[in-house]
């Protein structure tokens, strides 16, 4: 997994700073200590699980799904609709448009066949892509949770909005693809 700070904060606080009430959040893959702490400023149940354990799930109770280091497909995204509650979101890693635009532009029409919303978000050197079926990642933030966490080195609510906006061409590229 990527251990860096910005990934860990903004892996974590990201979806969690948009969905309304966060109850149940299931981590999935590998999660470093750094992770686990950004994760533990959040309040709700939340699990680090493996993928096997994810797959095993049987109910609809799941807020958020984050994937650290799982590349999605269509199984992982069908167990993530089976457990996810109607106004849950996910987050997981992408490649960057200039890395792999084929492989972005899979990820967000994967996801927009299922997900209202399904925008990619950069941070340091990563790209990642929140998909959510009510919450919109800039327009829904909760300020009331983003401008109060503490002990940070990279998020804020600056970034987290700032993080969605891609330029000029990319934007364009991606119009029709991403779901905003």
């Amino acid at each position: 997994m990527k251990e860096n700070q910005a990934f860990n904060e903004m892996m974590v606080h990201t979806p969690l700073c948009t969905h309304k009430e966060p109850q149940n959040v299931s981590i999935v893959g590998t999660a470093s200590q750094g992770l686990k702490k950004e994760a533990a400023k959040h309040n709700g149940n939340i699990e680090f699980i493996d993928l096997a354990t994810f797959n095993a799930k049987n109910e609809k109770d799941v807020d958020i799904v984050i994937l650290t280091d799982i590349n999605i497909d269509e199984i992982v995204l069908a167990n993530i609709r089976r457990v996810l509650k109607d106004d849950g979101l996910i987050t997981f890693s992408t490649e960057s448009f200039h890395k792999n635009e084929d492989k972005l532009r899979a990820d967000l029409q994967l996801v927009g066949q299922s997900f209202w919303i399904a925008m990619p978000f950069r941070f340091g050197h990563e790209t990642a892509i929140l998909a959510s079926k009510k919450y919109h990642p800039t327009a829904d933030i909760i300020l009331q949770r983003s401008d109060l966490l503490n002990d940070l080195e990279y998020y804020s609510t600056e970034i987290h909005t700032a993080s969605f906006v891609f330029p000029a061409a990319q934007h364009k590229a991606l119009t029709g693809i991403a779901k905003r």
